[in-house]
Parts: structure tokens; C-alpha cells; sequence
């Protein structure tokens, strides 16, 4: 033994004694006594290294606390050490475990790991502890599967990651005092399905950057709803999980429909790409049509002269035998010309050049359409990952699209052009540059890291910080992904989302170990077109033949604190080892100084001009900075250059260019042309065929019986049949070009057709081609095809030897598929569209027709078996999400298990090629299925899918919604992009759970059936053929809705205030057509359209929308203020309207309904007649109101907008011509001359009771009026143009005012009936005055104080001679004989007195008895429901004079069963007539 290890002896056993004295044990006994010891403890010193273990093999407990032990060791020996804690030691590694298989709890707190290791064998473990150490990583806990306690707090663990995963049984997990910063780092926790407590920022640790995120909490909460715990706050209530699933919920339908407007937006710009094609495509297409129609003339000439020996029909006067129409093959009279057919090939070797020129024009105008919808197309998916990313991280990410009325778009905008040199592009041909978009980047973890790095440098104790000024050191860089030294194509997405990587990442992908910026775009910008430059020799391409891959760019302006900075070295590369003290690196850019000098002085300066032109001798720089942290992202800026004039020629039809006005381009091109069509020989015209017989068949085919024709030439003619052509049974090729043909069945069941030239026509469809065995070719390039699969099936089954095919300038649905379809299905194909098919290219194909039909690979390769919905901020749909996050759990190379098909809950099937849905019979447990992007007609085989709560049928080509009836657990459906027609109800009432519609991109004209679906949250109808706003009502029923698209349809064109006639109308809205509903618009539509009659309203009273079959219209108390029935003709016969009880303030809405005799606004606050006067003087509220609405009670729309706006100065021209009745009682009217009644000349009887009219005026113009009430309001006089020009009022009712006297009424000579009942008429001398109305028959003066006694009575019958009715009661001889005689008695001259014919003594009663007879062969007229409201009797009045007022009121008498009844005159026509619990006014 040497003298090292007895020292190290001593040394142990110095140790081991003083762990025995620790727990007691006596050192000399450890050998018998340590067998049976089961824990030790060894807290703060004397224990520096584990040893001695080995006298203790049953020890199960293990405590070393506070010592300077750097390893563990020595536990080779305790295979039952169950709990271990080496904590608050010197460890550097984790080791000396592997023979611990039973250790459940390890504590390694407060130690100094970095790296969790060698945990492999402890697969029981269930309590770790790693937290104060410096773990950076969470790799290496694998294998503990038994884990339910994990501590790593107090560490520098950045990323999670997928790590944690195989930890199913982890409950409590403690991540505080990390640097974990993003959400999605948080969200892979929610495979860790038993975690019950979290923690993040507990009190004794600092908290993660994540924490002091928004939304921080209702992210966890709604991804880990079982927590119990989080943070040491106890989360277990319903109330707030529910709350934060509320609130994601509504967040990802917000996005969704965010997500949706992008999608939008990609079709917009590529409908508008398409026509911009479709004028580029234009000329070059009407050129290629000219000269092919010119080259197979030429052809069909040359094959003439070359079969028949003799030349064709050309100006040097000679004529083919079918010109002079001889028809004879033995015809030999033309003159032969040797030289003929050489200028035949010549001029059509010409035309076959220019041709090929206009090809490649359109090949031109394919690659700028391609090019520029990629553009889109990359657009559209960066918006797309920014909404998305924006989602994930709950708004702490957030993108915002400047424009130019916001001060940092200004800002940002004028710093680029100041920093853009067009000197430093002179060798590339740009002249300028075009700022397409600024996107302001927020980024609340990258800024709180900036912020904090920042001033953890200014609070260090550098003096340098100190005394120089911060913000000098502070500038905004630009930079540039290098596409040759990136190792991620979406570099720049990665920076906006997690900043730029550490100066070791650019180090590995062989850059400068720095991040590298400029303070110039050239700068910048020079790797990467140095890079597309390369790629482009590389390619064989010339430099100058396509600017446009480096035309357009992006770049990221970021806000960088330099630091102190150092001048770069010449010969030391850059590496902060280099620069020890130095925060950022600059080196100048010399070639750019070289330019500058070598530059003319006249042509020094920038090709943008104004107060923000770039500084031409400004000193360029590049900067490298080492700390990434310091470096902010801030915008994210796309430009494009623009081509230098005369620097190069550009593309054709470069840009947006109008092929119409493109004449510079295309001058040359049209003048070949027209040299190539004048060479010699011209072919003269031939006659155009419009049909064919026999004759015709045998002259063009110069033969003699139809059965020797083998070639047949039909091109350019009008044909549009081929009825003839079956007869040629011998026919081997035909040529039928530039025809009028829409279909080829003519062309079926003949034997011997080999090759088929029907280009130029106008088919649209194979159907009907049978029989054709032996065809080889077939052209039908430039037609109207557009089914290619139906098309195909057709040729597979009836060309089976089919080698060439043609079908190039078809409208394809889908034009990117159909050369794969086309290969997939005619496998005998040798060439398509002119190219020659590979055989990869054949196989290819043949593997995708292979995989278009649902078989056992297809769903073992794209099933899922998970139970639950992956709990992501993903707006993918359920069979989406499962299949991106998770690969199969199916082995295709391995036995099925039994039943495997059974346990398939998700299925995605998209872009398959399916064309039916088949072998779906078993998934019994389907819950998430898509099939997106087929050919399905029919939704078909999912009949036994009865859990089915997902499904997506996008982008296929159905028709009708059959088949999906019987899912009653589905919940989202999306059949966009499809050829819906309709909406069945039927079949969405059978849906009770669906929450979620999307059927955009349909054919859809209408929302009826929609109804039914009444739990809808989102609703999804953009791009359909929507036009009529009777359609909104069916969404009235929807009120759950809170998400509406109606973007795209006709209605949002038609309808005027579309935006806030919805919300009006759908008050459940939060966003409509992809844009939040404001508050202010929900004020606004009320304004605009609370209470109007419209329409659709009456057609949503009645329940349906025949207006010319209303006759009657009552809509009562519904809050009508303003009238819109427009146009008037759809309410032809409307006779009787009841809009009482509204709060209408004019009828002008009514006033060109054409038949309305009977109008009821009784209960309204109506004002006038027509709307009020346009002042120019301050307008009220209200009016302001009414003349913003343009199509109102105030302004009736109609065609002629004078109608629409009445001055009652201007004109008095007579309104509603055909109104009779007129009801405006309790309307608050104070003056009749406002009203205008004098316009409505036919009126005959008209109700006013219950106002506050004081004077009678404004009636002159009534001169057919009959009856007037008056009742109930406060007139005190009438004056001498109250009654002028009633002339044939029959009736006046004047009950219930302030009438102290009765004078000028004698305009009214014809009145019969009048009623001045509870009236202050106090003088019997003012009835006096009534014997000017010869024809009064009926007068009721009760109430009055002259009539308390009766005392009346006798004056009035015996001045009044032909009074038949007085108060009620009728006049018999009886009592105006005693009136005479008493009359006589006063003047004291009764034995004087001669009196008439006495007639017998009739009593009162019977009298009474004959109140509702005839009296005097005159109708009585009983009181009408409109005439009196009856008040509370007031204190003092008699009961007898009450109750004679209330059954005399207006002259009326009450019947028993209370109904009141009007009996009319018999001359007149129109009258109402309403009965106990019926509307007003009634039929006429």
C-alpha cells in the first residue's frame, strides 16, 4: 500500500467516523450494527465525500445536506435506497446512480448540474428535485415514466419542447426562475394529462419572462384544464376554467375569421391577377387563332395539290376544281404550276415561326401570372402564420399593417428611401424603388428582453455607460436573410417570433460569429442578389433576360443598441474574443466609397427626390454585433425596384399592361405578321359549309361512292353538326377544325378513325362519343372543356388505343390536376398536349389514381386514434390537427391488430382525388373527418359515423347537403367551394348540435332553410349569389350568432347601409364580414333603422312575400317611426292599413300606395302629413336624423327623387287620390293647418279626437268630406274658416272641448248630425243660432252646464223644427206639441193658440224603444269604436247625464253583447265597421 492511499485510508475513515457520530453510531460497531441501519442524515460539513456507504446495505433513506461533495459515489452497495438527497453540495454531474433501481425520490437541489443525465435506470423514480442548478435543457428524463414530482426551478431552461412527453404520470411540476419566454413552450404541458400543480413564478423564485405576458394565466388554464394549482394560486373552480375557455374560444373564432379575410383577400388579387392575364392573353390568343386558320388552309391546299397534281385556288386567276364546283376528280383544265407547292412549304414554314412567337408570348404572360400569384400566394401564407402566431402567443405577438396616415409607417417609410442610393444599383438596371407594405412587429417577450439586457448595461459599473449617452449608441439596421448561409427557409418568420439567434448559430452556417446588419439597403440587400445572380449562371440563364427574381424583397428594420463599438480589423475575422470590450464590430463599405468616386459630379444623386432623398455621400457601414439580445426586430418592410428606362428592354407584358394600348411592344410582331399573310400564294376564301349531305361529303372528299373516303378535311366552316358523317365507315382521319361543333356524338361507331383534329370549336363536353377502337390522335386543344375526369372516363372506355391527346386552352376546373388525372386514366397514352409522357411521370400518375379510392392503406396511412381534441391554438380542423401533431399508430408493414378500424376517431383524407366516399361502414367511433380538395359529388358512407362532431367537405363537387342528416352529434361543417344551390332545411333542423357553418364559394341564392340550424355561432356564406334582404330574416331566428360573412354576394351591392342593416337587424353579431362590430355602428343602425316599415318586414309579419295579394295591413304597437314600402306597385291592392300605436311623426311613406282607402295612425305623434320643411336654420336631433336616412318616412325611395322630399310651399297638389277614412286621434296634434289634410280631396271621413287642436282651420280642401271628429281636444271658438268649404259634411262631432258659443256654421248647410256634448255652453240663446243648418237632424248638447236640468229641451225642439234626435233621445210629436204649448202658455196667448193635428199619446218608453229603428224613414247613426275614448267620470257629474253621455257620445247607441256598430248613409260606399276584438281599420 502505498503512501497515497494510506493517507486516503486515514482520510476515509476520518470521514466515516464523523458520518457515524452524525447519526449516532458507534465507528467500532458499524460492522455489526450497520446492516440494520435504514437512514442517515449529514447536514453542513464534515462529510466531504461519499463514502463508507457500503456498511449500510439495507439503507433506504439517504440525507447529505450543506456539503462539499462533488460526486456521488459509493452507493454500489445500496440496492434499497429508496430516497436520496445529495442537496446544497458541489455536484457538477449526475453519476454513481445505476445501482439505485429502487430510488423514488432524489433531491439535487442547489447544486451545480448542467446537464440531467444517467436517469436511465431509475424507471421508479417518482420525486426529482434539480431546481437552483444550471440545467439548460430538460432532455433526459425519458425513461421516467413513474415521475409525479418534478422541481427544476431556479435554472436557465429556455425551451420545453416535446421533452416532458413521455412524463404521462407528472402531477406536480415546478419550472419558476427559468428563462422560458414563449407561449408554445407552455403549451406542450398539455400532454401531461395528470398535472395538477404548476409553477412559474412562485414567491422565493424570479419569474419566467412568459409570466409577465398578457393572458398569461387563461393560456395555462385553458391548455391545462386540470390544473388545481398554478403559481400557488388554487385555479380548481368551474367558474374560472369556464371563463378561460370562453375566452380562447372566442379568441380562435376570431382568428378564424381573420384567417378567412386573408383567404379572401389571395382570391381577390388572383381574380384580379386572371384578368390582368386575360389581357395580356388576348392578343397573342386572337393571333395564334388568325394564323392556325391561315396554316390549316394552307395545309388542306397543299394536301389538294399534292393528291390531285394540280395547284389550288390562288390570285393569279387559276381555280381548284371545287371553286368552279365541278366536283369532277378527272378534271384536268387547271394549269399546272411546278413552283406552286414550294411556295405552299415556304409560306407555311413562315406562319409556323410566327406561331411559335405568339406561344411564347403567352408562355411569357404564364410565367408573370404564375409569378406574381405566388407572390400573392407567399403573401397570403405569411398572414396567414402572422394570425396564426398572433393566436398561439394570445396577442403578445402581434403583427400591424401600416399605412400612411400612421406617423411610424411615415417614419419608417422616409428612413428606407433615405437609405437607398440608386448608384449602388446602377450595374443592375434599377432606377428606383416601391414600398409595398411596412408591418409593425409587437413583441412583448423580445422587447422585454431588450429592455432588460439594456439596462442591465447601464446598471453595470462600466464607467464607460455611465458618462456616455444611451441612446447615441441606439440605431435602427436593416437586414437580410443570406440564402446561401441559412439553415431555415422561413428565416425571417423565425426572427419576427423568437429574435435573432446567438453569434454562435451565423458562426455554424459559415457567417461572421455576430449577427449582421447595415445601415444601408444596398448593403443588405448584396448577399442575397449576389446569391440569385449565382443561381442564375448556374442555371444557364442570362442576367439581364429576367430582373424580376431579385425584384422583389423584405427586409427587417430592427432597433440595435451598438454599444461601444469597434472599427474591424483587416485580417481578424469577426469573434467577441477578438473584441474583448467591444459590443458591436462596423467595417465601412469600401466598393460603395469607390462608386461614389468614380461617378460623374452631375450624376450624383438618388432617382427619388424630395425632403427624404437618400444622401448619396453618406458613409455605408456594416455592423456585426455580438449580444443578440441587443438587437430588437421591430418592421418588417417588402419593396420591389423598379426597372431602369433604357437600362434594358423588360419583359413583355411586364406589370399590369393592356394589351389594347400595348402597341410598342407588340408593332413589330403585328407587322410580320402581316408580311408572312401576304406571301405568295394567297389561298382565296372557299364557301363555308352550314351543313352536310351526301353530295357534299363526296364533292369535298373528291370521291365517288361515301364508302372510298379515308380522309375527310372539314376545317373552317360553320358546321355545328356532322350528321352525315357516321356513313363513312372507311373514314381513317378527320379534320373538323375551326367549326362551330359543341359536341363530337356524330363522330361515334366508326371502325377505321384513326386521328382526330377538332381544335377551335366550342365542345363542352365528350358525352356521347362511342365506339371508336382504332383512334390514335386526337386534337381538341382550344374548346370549352371543363370536366376532365368525366371527359376521360369517356375516352378510357370508348378509345382504348388512344396514343396522342390534345386538350392544351380548355377552361379546366382544375387545371393543376388534369394532366395527372388525364395520365392516371389513360394509361395508353404516349404524348399529352404535345409533350412526351416519361415513364416516372406515367408511374406517378398511376400512383395517384391508385390512392383516390378508400382502401385499407389509405386509412391505415391517415387515421388517428386519439379520444380527445388536441387542446392547440390551431384554427386547423380536428382530422387536420390530429394528423399534422401525431404520425399513425398503425404499422402498414405489421398485422392489424383485430378491430383496429373500429378505433379511428379522425380521418383526413384531403386532396386524395376521391370521387366517392366507400368502405366508411366501420368507423363507428369516427369524430374528426376531412375530406377536403377531392372530386366528390355526394355525401354518401357515413350513415353508421353516428359520433361524427367534425366535417369538412371543401373544395369538391357537391350539390346537394344529402347524407349528413343522420349525424346528430356533428358540430362544424364545411362544404365551401363547392355547387350548393340551396340550403335545406330539412336536413339542418335534423342537426341539433351544429354550431358551425362554412359554405363559401357556392352557388347559394338564398337563405331560406337556415332557420333551422338555431344554435349557429359562426356562419360562413361569402361568394354566393345572396341578393334579396328578404334573406336576412331567415336569420333573425339564428340568435346565438355571433360571426356573419355574407362578403362577395349581390346583396352587399343592392342593399344600401348594408353593414348597419344587419347588425339592426341581428343584434347577437360581434363580427360581420370579417370585421368587428363596433358599438357605435350598433348605435348608428338603430338610429337608421329602429322602427321602419319595410318590406321585409310586412313579409316577415304576414310570412310571406306576395304584396299584391295584402289587401289589408295592421301592424300595431311595433315601434314604427318611420315608413319604407318602396316600390308602391308591389302593394297595388292594399285597401285598409292599421299602423296605430306607433311612433310615426308623418304618412309620407304612404303617400304613393296607389288603392289605401282606410288609414289608421290613431295613437302615433304625427305631425304633418308630408315630412317638415327642410330649414337652414339649427335642426333638432330628430330631424337631423330623418335627413340623414334617405329612404324613410321622411324621404320615401322612389324613382323620382321630388317625391321623396315635399315642400308644401311649392305646390298643393291633391294626395292619396283614393283615401276615404282617416284616423288620427291621440296623436298630440296641435294645429290642422300642419297637417295639410286640404291635400287629401277624397277624404270622406276623418277622426281627430283626443288631441290638442285649439282652432279649426286647414280643411278647405276637403270639399267630399261627410264626417269629422273632433272630440277631445281644447277648441274654444270656430271661425269663420273652421267649416268653409266642408259643403257635404253630414256629420260633426264637437264633444269634449271648450265651446262657450256656436257661430259660423253656416258653411254647412247639408250637416245633419251634431255633437257638442261636455262643451261650457252655457247660453240656450247660442242654440238658437243652430236654426241656420236646415238639415240638422241629430243634436247632442249633454253635459254642457245649459243642459243640467233639461230645461233645454223645449227651446231647442221648438227652434229647431226638423230635430229628430236630441242628446240621445228621439223628439217625439208628443214633445215638441208640449213645447209649443208651453211656448204658448209664456206668451199668454194659449186659448188663442191654434194647434196642428194632435196624433195619439205616445209614452217615453216605447219611445226608448225605437232608438235603434228607423225614424222617419232616416238612418240613426250609432256611435263608431274610433269616435270616443271615455274618461274617468270627474267628481260632481250626474250619473244620469254620464250615463246618457256615454251611450249618446257621437250619437251611438250600445248594443248588449257591447258591440258597437256604424250604420252608414245609403249613399255612402266605404265606412268602417269593427267588431269586439277585431283590428282596425277593416276590410273594404
Amino acid at each position: 500500500m502505498t503512501l497515497i492511499e494510506k493517507q486516503r485510508q486515514m482520510g476515509e475513515e476520518e470521514i466515516i467516523k464523523e458520518l457515524c457520530s452524525a447519526n449516532g453510531l458507534s465507528y467500532e460497531k458499524i460492522c455489526q450494527d450497520g446492516t440494520g441501519i435504514s437512514s442517515l442524515e449529514v447536514f453542513f460539513s464534515g462529510y466531504p465525500r461519499m463514502v463508507g456507504l457500503s456498511f449500510f446495505p439495507r439503507l433506504s433513506k439517504l440525507i447529505i445536506m450543506g456539503q462539499s461533495v462533488t460526486q456521488i459515489q459509493g452507493l454500489e452497495h445500496c440496492s434499497v435506497l429508496k430516497e436520496l438527497w445529495v442537496a446544497e453540495c458541489q455536484l457538477k454531474e449526475i453519476s454513481g446512480l445505476q445501482n439505485c433501481l429502487q430510488l423514488q425520490q432524489l433531491y439535487l437541489y442547489d447544486n451545480h448540474i448542467s446537464e440531467i443525465a444517467n436517469l436511465e435506470p431509475l424507471v421508479n423514480l417518482e420525486v426529482l428535485w434539480l431546481n437552483s442548478n444550471c440545467i439548460t435543457k430538460t432532455k433526459g428524463l425519458e425513461t421516467l415514466q413513474n415521475l409525479k414530482e418534478l422541481n427544476l426551478a431556479d435554472n436557465a431552461i429556455e425551451k420545453i419542447g416535446h421533452t416532458l412527453d413521455p412524463n404521462s404520470n407528472l402531477q406536480i411540476l415546478n419550472l419558476s426562475g427559468n428563462q422560458i419566454s414563449s407561449f408554445k413552450e407552455l403549451t406542450h404541458l398539455a400532454s401531461l394529462g395528470q398535472l395538477r400543480e404548476l409553477g412559474l413564478q412562485e414567491p422565493q423564485s424570479e419569474p419566467n419572462p412568459v409570466c409577465l405576458l398578457c393572458n398569461y394565466a387563461t393560456h395555462l388554464l385553458y391548455h391545462l384544464p386540470q390544473l388545481q394549482r398554478l403559481d400557488t394560486h388554487h385555479v380548481c373552480s368551474k367558474q374560472v376554467k369556464d371563463a378561460a375557455e370562453s375566452t380562447v374560444l372566442k379568441k380562435m373564432m376570431y382568428y378564424s375569421m381573420r384567417v378567412r379575410m386573408v383567404q379572401r383577400q389571395l382570391a381577390e388579387a388572383k381574380s384580379r391577377l386572371l384578368e390582368q392575364r386575360a389581357r395580356r392573353l388576348q392578343r397573342p390568343r386572337d393571333r395564334i387563332h388568325m394564323l392556325t386558320c391561315s396554316l390549316k388552309m394552307l395545309e388542306l391546299e397543299l394536301s389538294e395539290l399534292q393528291a390531285s397534281g394540280r395547284m389550288g385556288r390562288c390570285r393569279d386567276g387559276a381555280a381548284s376544281p371545287l371553286t368552279e364546283g365541278s366536283g369532277d376528280p378527272g378534271d384536268n383544265n387547271a394549269v399546272a404550276d411546278p413552283d406552286q407547292e414550294q411556295r405552299l412549304l415556304a409560306k407555311a414554314d413562315a406562319l409556323r415561326e410566327r406561331l411559335q412567337r405568339w406561344s411564347q408570348r403567352m408562355e411569357q404572360a404564364e410565367v408573370q401570372y404564375k409569378r406574381e400569384l405566388k407572390l400573392a400566394t407567399d403573401r397570403k401564407e405569411m398572414m396567414e402564420h402572422f394570425l396564426v402566431l398572433e393566436l398561439e402567443t394570445v396577442g403578445n405577438i402581434r403583427l400591424e399593417e401600416g399605412t400612411a396616415s400612421d406617423t411610424w409607417f411615415t417614419s419608417c417609410y422616409d428612413l428606407l428611401l433615405s437609405r437607398f442610393c440608386v448608384w449602388d444599383y446602377t450595374k443592375y438596371g434599377i432606377s428606383g424603388i416601391k414600398i409595398k407594405s411596412i408591418i409593425r412587429i409587437h413583441n412583448r417577450a423580445l422587447r422585454l428582453r431588450f429592455e432588460n439586457k439594456l439596462h442591465s448595461l447601464l446598471a453595470s459599473k462600466d464607467p464607460h455607460f455611465f458618462s456616455l449617452n444611451y441612446k447615441r449608441g441606439l440605431d435602427y439596421l436593416f437586414y437580410v436573410p443570406d440564402p446561401e448561409h441559412t439553415s431555415d427557409k422561413n428565416e425571417i418568420l423565425h426572427i419576427l417570433e423568437n429574435g435573432f439567434e446567438p453569434a454562435d448559430h451565423y458562426k455554424t452556417v459559415g457567417r461572421e460569429k455576430a449577427v449582421p446588419l447595415s445601415n444601408s439597403l444596398s448593403g443588405a440587400e448584396r448577399l442575397r442578389i449576389n446569391s440569385i445572380q449565382m443561381k442564375m449562371v448556374k442555371n444557364g440563364q442570362d442576367l439581364h433576360s429576367d430582373p424580376l427574381p431579385y425584384k422583389h424583397g423584405q427586409l427587417i428594420l430592427s432597433k440595435v443598441f451598438l454599444g461601444r463599438s469597434m472599427a474591424l480589423k483587416e485580417g481578424l475575422p469577426v469573434d467577441p474574443s477578438h473584441y474583448p470590450k467591444a459590443h458591436s464590430v462596423r467595417s465601412n463599405n469600401q466598393n460603395q466609397q469607390n462608386i461614389y468616386k468614380t461617378a460623374p459630379k452631375g450624376e450624383m444623386q438618388c432617382s427619388l427626390k424630395g425632403p427624404s432623398c437618400c444622401d448619396c455621400l453618406q458613409r455605408q457601414t456594416q455592423w456585426f454585433v455580438f449580444d443578440h439580445e441587443l438587437v430588437l426586430p421591430e418592421y418588417l418592410i417588402h419593396f420591389e425596384y423598379l426597372i431602369q428606362d433604357g437600362s434594358q428592354r423588360p419583359l413583355p407584358n411586364d406589370g399590369d399592361l393592356d394589351p389594347a394600348s400595348d402597341t410598342a411592344l407588340a408593332s413589330c410582331d403585328l407587322a410580320q405578321d402581316g408580311e408572312v399573310l401576304a406571301m405568295e400564294p394567297i389561298v382565296k376564301p372557299r364557301p363555308k359549309l352550314l351543313s352536310l349531305d351526301e353530295k357534299t361529303l363526296l364533292n369535298v372528299a373528291r370521291a365517288n361512292v361515301l364508302s372510298q373516303i379515308t380522309v375527310l378535311n372539314l376545317h373552317g366552316n360553320r358546321l355545328s353538326k356532322l350528321k352525315e358523317i357516321s356513313r363513312l365507315t372507311a373514314l381513317r382521319h378527320l379534320t373538323i377544325s375551326f367549326n362551330e361543333l359543341t359536341q363530337l356524338d356524330d363522330i361515334s361507331h366508326l371502325p377505321s378513325l384513326e386521328s382526330v383534329d377538332a381544335s377551335f370549336n366550342h365542345i363542352s363536353s365528350l358525352e356521347g362519343v362511342r365506339g371508336l377502337p382504332r383512334l390514335r390522335l386526337l386534337n381538341l386543344a382550344w374548346n370549352q372543356l371543363s370536366r376532365a375526369r368525366e371527359d376521360t372516363n369517356i375516352l378510357r372506355k370508348h378509345a382504348p388505343a388512344l396514343l396522342q391527346l390534345d386538350l392544351r386552352h380548355n377552361p379546366w376546373s382544375k387545371c393543376d390536376s388534369v394532366r395527372m388525372l388525364v395520365l392516371g386514366r389513360l394509361r395508353s397514352l404516349t404524348h399529352l398536349d404535345g409533350v412526351l409522357i416519361t415513364e416516372e411521370e406515367a408511374a406517378a400518375a398511376v400512383q395517384v389514381a391508385m390512392g383516390s379510392r378508400v382502401n385499407q392503406a389509405c386509412l391505415v396511412a391517415n387515421s388517428r386514434t386519439d379520444v380527445e381534441r388536441p387542446r392547440s391554438l390551431s384554427l386547423l380542423s380536428g382530422a387536420q390537427l390530429l394528423t399534422h401533431l401525431k404520425p399513425s399508430p398503425f404499422d402498414s408493414h405489421a398485422d392489424l391488430p383485430p378491430g383496429w378500424i373500429s378505433k379511428i376517431t379522425a380521418l383526413n383524407l384531403d386532396g386524395q382525388g376521391l370521387t366517392r366516399l366507400a368502405n366508411l361502414d366501420k368507423l363507428v367511433n369516427l369524430r374528426w373527418a376531412s375530406f377536403n380538395g377531392n372530386e366528390l359529388s355526394r355525401v354518401e358512407g357515413l350513415e353508421n359515423c353516428s359520433l361524427l362532431e367534425e366535417l369538412s367537405l371543401d373544395n369538391n363537387c357537391l350539390s346537394k347537403l344529402e347524407g349528413v342528416s343522420q349525424l346528430h352529434r356533428l358540430s362544424r361543417l364545411s362544404v365551401s367551394g363547392n355547387q350548393l344551390t340551396s340550403l335545406d332545411g330539412s336536413i339542418l333542423g335534423q342537426l341539433p348540435c351544429l354550431h358551425f357553418l362554412s359554405a363559401e364559394n357556392n352557388l347559394i341564392g338564398s337563405l331560406h332553410g337556415i332557420q333551422r340550424a338555431r344554435l349557429l355561432f359562426e356562419l360562413y356564406l361569402g361568394n354566393n349569389i345572396i341578393s334579396t334582404t328578404r334573406d336576412i330574416y331567415n336569420l333573425k331566428a339564428l340568435t346565438n350568432l355571433i360571426i356573419l360573412d355574407l362578403y362577395g354576394n349581390p346583396l352587399l351591392e343592392k342593399l344600401e347601409n348594408y353593414r348597419i342593416y344587419l347588425v339592426f337587424h341581428l343584434p347577437s353579431l360581434k363580427a360581420l364580414d370579417g370585421i368587428a362590430v363596433e358599438v357605435s355602428e350598433c348605435d348608428n343602425a338603430k338610429d337608421t333603422f329602429g322602427g321602419r316599415l319595410t318590406t321585409d318586414m310586412v313579409a316577415e309579419k304576414l310570412g310571406h312575400s306576395s304584396y299584391k295579394d295584402i289587401t289589408e295591413l295592421t301592424m300595431q304597437a311595433c315601434s314604427i317611426r318611420l315608413v319604407d314600402l318602396a316600390p308602391p306597385d308591389l302593394f297595388l291592392n292594399l285597401q285598409s292599413i292599421n299602423l296605430e300605436h306607433n311612433n310615426l311623426t308623418s304618412f309620407s311613406g304612404l303617400l304613393f300606395l296607389p288603392k289605401v282607402k282606410a288609414l289608421c295612425l290613431d295613437h302615433n305623434h304625427i305631425e304633418s302629413i308630408l315630412p317638415r320643411q327642410k330649414m337652414t336654420m339649427q335642426m333638432s336631433n330628430r330631424q337631423m336624423l330623418y335627413h340623414k336616412v334617405s329612404s324613410s318616412g321622411y324621404g320615401q325611395q322612389c324613382s323620382n327623387k321630388a317625391n321623396r322630399d315635399w315642400d308644401p310651399g311649392d305646390s298643393a297638389e291633391p294626395l292619396m287620390s283614393s283615401l276615404e277614412v282617416l284616423h288620427l286621434s291621440h296623436n298630440g296634434i296641435t294645429n290642422l293647418a300642419n297637417l295639410q289634410l286640404f291635400r287629401l280631396t277624397n277624404l270622406k271621413a276623418l277622426f281627430l279626437q283626443g288631441n290638442d287642436i285649439s282652432q279649426v282651420d286647414g280643411l278647405e280642401g276637403l270639399h267630399t268630406l261627410r264626417e269629422l271628429f273632433l272630440d277631445q281636444n281644447r277648441i274654444r271658438i270656430l271661425t269663420e274658416n273652421s267649416f268653409a268649404s266642408l259643403v257635404s259634411l253630414l256629420e260633426l262631432h264637437l264633444s269634449e272641448n271648450r265651446l262657450r258659443e256656436l257661430t259660423h256654421l253656416h258653411p254647412l248647410p247639408q250637416l245633419r248630425r251634431l255633437f257638442l256634448g261636455m262643451n261650457k255652453l252655457e247660453d240656450l240663446a247660442e242654440l238658437e243660432k243652430l236654426d241656420i243648418l236646415p238639415s240638422l237632424i241629430e243634436l247632442s248638447v249633454a253635459g254642457n252646464p245649459m243642459a243640467r236640468r233639461s230645461l233645454h229641451r223645449p227651446v231647442v225642439v221648438l227652434r229647431l223644427s226638423r230635430l229628430q234626435v236630441l242628446d240621445g233621445l228621439l223628439v217625439t210629436l208628443e214633445e215638441r206639441t208640449r213645447a209649443e204649448l208651453l211656448n204658448a202658455e209664456a206668451q199668454g196667448s194659449a186659448a188663442d193658440m191654434t194647434l196642428p193635428t194632435l196624433l195619439p199619446y205616445i209614452s217615453r218608453a216605447s219611445v226608448r224603444c225605437m232608438a235603434t229603428g228607423s225614424l222617419l224613414g232616416q238612418d240613426v247613426l250609432l256611435e263608431t269604436p274610433h269616435s270616443h275614448t271615455c274618461k274617468k267620470q270627474k267628481p260632481g257629474r250626474g250619473s244620469h247625464s254620464e250615463a246618457a253621455i256615454q251611450a249618446l257620445r257621437g250619437g251611438g247607441t250600445l248594443l248588449p253583447n257591447t258591440h258597437k256598430i256604424l250604420l252608414t248613409y245609403p249613399e255612402e260606399e266605404n265606412r268602417f265597421q269593427s267588431q269586439s276584438g277585431g283590428s282596425k281599420p277593416p276590410h273594404m
